[in-house]
């Protein structure tokens, strides 16, 4: 059973950063894909990033590329989200999910992970 501990968030100004980090136990870290997710109240989950199976490829939202760098610590079991120009668009709750035998074309599909964080809440103030 994999458990899934995201961190990081908290309340930044329209144009600053935050990293979260996604720590990961009880599973072969490398065997999953992983990614984040996030969603704002009131709103559906949508995709925000994520690592093929293999690790090898990076996928991201249109409305997050070239602001947002998924990245991974193999060693720590770690996963990182690394985000900058943040907007006020950006404050949600932000989850880290993993998932088992994820193809590529499902890995925007949130249904297809099988393991989430807790969440962790982004707000970015105007």
């Amino acid at each position: 059973q994999v458990q899934l501990v995201e961190s990081g968030g908290g309340l930044v100004q329209a144009g600053g950063s935050l990293r979260l980090s996604c720590a990961a136990s009880g599973g072969t870290f490398s065997r999953y894909a992983m990614a984040w997710f996030r969603q704002a109240a009131g709103k559906e989950r949508e995709f925000v990033a994520a690592f093929s199976r293999t690790g090898g490829y990076t996928y991201y939202a249109d409305s997050v590329k070239g602001r947002f760098t998924i990245s991974r610590d193999n060693v720590k079991s770690t996963m990182y989200l690394q985000m900058d120009s943040l907007n006020p668009e950006d404050t949600s709750v932000y989850y880290c999910a993993f998932g088992s035998g994820v193809i590529t074309s499902n890995l925007r599909n949130g249904g297809a992970y099988n393991y989430w964080g807790q969440g962790t809440q982004v707000t970015v103030s105007s």
